[in-house]
């Protein structure tokens, strides 16, 4: 048989090319049309520029977006530009401690820093951690509510809230504070415990209340640590209190021991369930 002849134009690749060059023809009249009286070269080169957002324009974009928001946080918060973040590298204080690097200080040296020396910063220290709370002179500062942090490491008062008694680091005893008091011996239930169980709840409890301690210690210094206006200068090192070392167990304060849950009331929340 004889071959069959497909008819020009009939074809895929006749059909693909009609449809470029139709695309080409209606691309080159739509810019014939936008330029009329322009050169070829120049013609391409501003139909081009008709139909893509240069580098320049989304710079443009993205700088009076940041300016509304500036404007915008400025009559909103009306003291910042950008929304009340305040980087370290925009307080000198934080810059130069950051330069100078961390101090090392005794108990002794630390007292100096008490808010007493208009010349000098105020320091604080929780677990050994010194902070510089000058930011707020009329709380930490001479006079101010809550001077009596100043210029000492007061870990156990930030746990006990005996504020006057235990300006020290010395935490041993503090967790007593969240130990029940054995008032209720002569119930049903306490008398339907063995020694062992007992001794058994003991330990649960002591274990847990020396957790309570270690978590009163991280809160204070993550609000310390994490306060726009506070920032670690240093460390103390040396001197009694620090571990326990060098001073007598306290006994635990008065306010802490009132504080004391009761062995009655638990039990009572037991049998009711709650």
């Amino acid at each position: 048989m004889p071959a069959l002849r497909q008819r020009p134009g009939k074809g895929p690749s006749a059909s693909k090319k009609r449809t470029s060059s139709d695309s080409a023809s209606s691309a080159s009249d739509e810019k014939t049309q936008a330029f009329p009286d322009l050169p070829k070269d120049q013609e391409d080169e501003e139909f081009k520029n008709t139909r893509v957002i240069s580098i320049l324009d989304i710079f443009r974009i993205i700088f009076l977006l940041l300016l509304s928001s500036s404007a915008l946080s400025y009559y909103v918060t009306t003291d910042s530009f950008i929304w009340g973040y305040k980087p370290w590298f925009t307080r000198w204080p934080v810059v130069k401690s950051y330069l100078l690097g961390p101090l090392s200080l005794t108990p002794a040296q630390l007292s100096l820093y008490n808010g007493t020396d208009p010349s000098l910063p105020i320091y604080l220290a929780i677990n050994s951690t010194i902070y510089d709370v000058s930011a707020n002179p009329r709380i930490y500062g001479a006079g101010g509510s809550y001077n009596h942090f100043a210029g000492v490491d007061a870990t156990r008062a930030y746990v006990t809230g005996c504020f006057q008694e235990d300006r020290t680091p010395d935490l041993r005893g503090a967790e007593l504070m969240f130990i029940p008091i054995e008032d209720d011996d002569e119930s049903a239930m306490e008398r339907g415990m063995s020694s062992q169980q007992k001794k058994v709840r003991r330990e649960r409890e002591m274990r847990e209340a020396r957790e309570k301690v270690k978590a009163q210690v991280r809160h204070w210094m993550g609000f310390f640590g994490n306060h726009k206006d506070y920032f670690v200068v240093g460390r103390v090192v040396g001197g009694p209190g620090i571990g326990g070392k060098g001073v007598e167990r306290r006994e635990l304060c008065e306010a802490a021991s009132k504080a004391r849950p009761k062995r009655s009331r638990i039990n009572e929340k037991i049998r009711k369930g709650e």
